[in-house]
């Protein structure tokens, strides 16, 4: 794709392209996004497809281009169908006159060409998962068309997918678990830095309004494992209030679900922040790449009770902000939960629970990506450090 460009940058600020898998929505992606748009306020974004009515103002105030895959039929809602359509589409763009490339991956991103001169670090929110570490499970949990499509497409697509990592001057990871499976896969060393948090959008409450209920919150996937905290639930007989959506994932959890699971479904921001200040602890019983949902609970003051795998490792310290346990099943969450309330955890610090957390604000993120940069001969210039242009 060719970009006719007008100069509107001042002279002494770097072009800079970010390039973004899709735009369809917000999640801790498009957070990362708007983060780093706030970093670099003249950038232009790339990205396979685009609903400018599903993202923020700060995203809508840069200048947005989709690569041919947004001219498929139906691209915004299929776009993931499109997969093995995204390798050609990326190299299609061209990216002549930037001085820094940065790719934000978890889809197909990474695999753009950026000129000679340009530097490209590529933020690393998960090789694609489902030509990876959870092929098999996403084929397995296909339409039969897709199952029998996948190990063609798939192994080319992994092809591909290493030779394109070999285009990018540095990595940067979300959490110590997704630099390791990037040197698995791909054979890269990966700085870290953690995703931004925004911490001060949440506040404990004092302990006279808080109540006696634990809760799970997100995105009622397989993978986020709400089947074990449901049936721990039922085995301890203790209430749990279980927040996300999708609507119908929540509703078909709640038929054979205990009456001491209370299902909420998609709530208002104001209510999941005050059910994560008023919970006894959060229970996070899935392995994810970095997990922001922990975080939020500990600078609303409370605790975590997390499977000790994945990103969690980098975000609860065990006795101090929360309890790590080893044992990916119910008996595993029913025992953690006990030792939880014999050792007390509920009655930690929400002042030292909002201290750790504020390791994983913006400000924290910006210094990471800062030094990042650097690292690779890149210096930020002063007016974009300081946040003008």
């Amino acid at each position: 794709m060719k970009l006719e460009r007008t100069d509107i940058e001042p002279r002494n600020v770097p072009r800079v392209a970010i390039i973004h898998y899709w735009l369809v929505g917000m999640r801790g992606g498009e957070k990362v996004l708007e983060a780093l748009c706030r970093m670099f306020p003249t950038a232009d974004i790339y990205t396979h497809v685009y609903d400018e009515e599903a993202v923020s103002d700060i995203i809508k105030r840069h200048r947005v281009f989709t690569t041919s895959v947004a001219r498929l039929p139906f691209a915004r809602r299929m776009y993931q169908k499109y997969l093995p359509f995204m390798p050609r589409a990326l190299e299609e763009i061209d990216l002549a006159g930037y001085d820094l490339v940065i790719s934000s991956e978890a889809g197909p991103a990474k695999g753009v060409i950026a000129p000679p001169g340009a530097l490209h670090l590529c933020y690393c929110h998960s090789p694609m998962r489902y030509l990876w570490d959870q092929y098999h499970v996403y084929r397995d949990s296909s339409g039969l068309l897709t199952r029998f499509l996948m190990p063609h497409l798939a192994h080319r697509l992994r092809s591909w997918d290493v030779v394109s990592a070999a285009r990018v001057d540095g990595f940067i990871a979300n959490s110590n678990h997704v630099a390791a499976r990037i040197q698995k896969y791909w054979r890269r060393d990966a700085d870290v830095v953690h995703p931004p948090v925004s911490v001060d959008e949440f506040m404990p409450l004092p302990a006279t309004e808080r109540g006696d209920f634990y809760l799970w919150a997100g995105e009622l996937a397989s993978y986020k494992r709400p089947d074990i905290a449901i049936e721990a639930f039922r085995e301890l007989g203790k209430t749990l209030v279980v927040i996300g959506g999708p609507d119908k994932t929540w509703q078909r959890l709640a038929q054979d679900a205990p009456s001491n699971v209370t299902f909420l479904g998609k709530v208002p921001f104001a209510t999941l922040k005050d059910q994560m200040a008023r919970c006894k602890a959060l229970v996070f019983p899935g392995e994810e790449d970095f997990g922001i949902v922990p975080v939020e609970v500990m600078a609303s003051g409370r605790p975590v009770i997390a499977y000790g795998r994945g990103g969690a490792l980098d975000t609860v310290v065990d006795g101090e902000t929360g309890l790590l346990y080893q044992e990916c099943s119910v008996s595993g969450l029913v025992a953690a939960v006990q030792r939880f309330e014999i050792e007390g955890l509920d009655q930690l610090d929400p002042n030292k629970l909002v201290e750790h957390a504020r390791k994983f604000d913006e400000a924290a993120f910006c210094r990471g990506i800062t030094a990042s940069l650097a690292k690779h001969g890149f210096e930020m210039p002063q007016s974009i450090a300081a946040g003008r242009v």
